[in-house]
């Protein structure tokens, strides 16, 4: 199973230099993908939970990949209505090339009605118009030479049962965000029955959980997946692995802003990661020789 990270874009502190240090990071620990998130328009009810500044996905993303070699770029996730599809199919097509194929797109409908009405974006068609979207790019992508991707994964984010059936006809994986281990298993389940019922591929299972360590046990039926000690969080990626994800993403960032100014403790908490990742590799390679 892969494993990325989502990185905060946002919020006082964030600068080029801080999301440079989390790049490189990331990079030099050895996963696999690197990811950010999407706003525009830093309307009240966005910077209630995503304080400016905020930087813009694309353009963040193209700046890292020149600072990086290796770890695969992405958005957790793109809020599709915001842009014209051709737009963003170009921008997602140009950035794929320019980084030697690392894009992987990751999309949703978007929450934050302010920011739709900031951007003339109507907010009760915002799950159509993500539909019309995504088949328009994809169209500007296979039929048009100046818009070759090279392939780029599409995956739909949203924990509800519309956000699984998009994911099932428009995506090329499912994406929930932050649940806990039985909400992710029993969600993992109506997906199945979803793709059966429309007569289509179950998509992967690319979940993103959060990263938070804590000194002592967290227990208790709402524990989000990735809260706790290290040895709970290690746990959670082996179920998870074991639900059939192929990645599981990461995400450091839980709500308290200091976690911005002092990224420190995450990357310790990223380091345990790494070690434990390279201890199972380690183990399933000797199992593979002794067999």
């Amino acid at each position: 199973m892969h494993i990325g990270v989502n990185v905060p874009n946002f919020g006082p502190g964030t600068d080029p230099d801080v999301l440079r240090r989390w790049a490189q990071t990331i990079e030099g620990l050895g996963f696999d993908l690197l990811m950010v998130s999407d706003h525009i328009a830093v309307t009240p009810d966005v910077a209630e939970q995503y304080p400016a500044p905020f930087y813009e996905p694309f353009t963040t993303l193209s700046w890292l990949a020149g600072v990086t070699r290796r770890v695969r770029l992405g958005t957790t996730v793109l809020i599709v209505p915001y842009r014209h599809p051709l737009l963003t199919a170009r921008m997602a097509a140009n950035l794929n090339r320019l980084s030697g194929g690392r894009l992987v797109l990751g999309v949703g409908v978007g929450w934050a009605r302010q920011e739709f009405e900031a951007l003339g974006v109507p907010f009760q068609r915002r799950g159509a118009l993500t539909d019309d979207y995504l088949r328009a790019m994809r169209d500007a992508w296979q039929n048009a030479d100046d818009y070759d991707s090279g392939a780029i994964p599409i995956w739909v984010g949203g924990n509800s049962d519309a956000g699984m059936r998009r994911a099932v006809r428009l995506g090329d994986a499912w994406h929930p965000l932050r649940l806990t281990l039985g909400d992710l298993a029993d969600a993992t389940g109506r997906l199945t029955t979803i793709a059966d019922d429309l007569g289509l591929p179950v998509p992967a299972l690319m979940p993103r959980i959060a990263l938070q360590e804590t000194r002592d046990p967290v227990t208790g039926p709402d524990r989000l997946a990735g809260v706790g000690t290290i040895e709970q969080i290690t746990a959670d990626l082996d179920q998870i692995r074991l639900l059939g994800a192929e990645t599981v993403v990461l995400d450091p960032f839980n709500g308290d802003l200091t976690e911005i100014h002092q990224p420190e403790r995450a990357w310790q908490t990223l380091a345990a990661v790494a070690a434990y990742r390279k201890r199972a590799v380690a183990a399933y390679r000797t199992t593979q020789e002794v067999r």
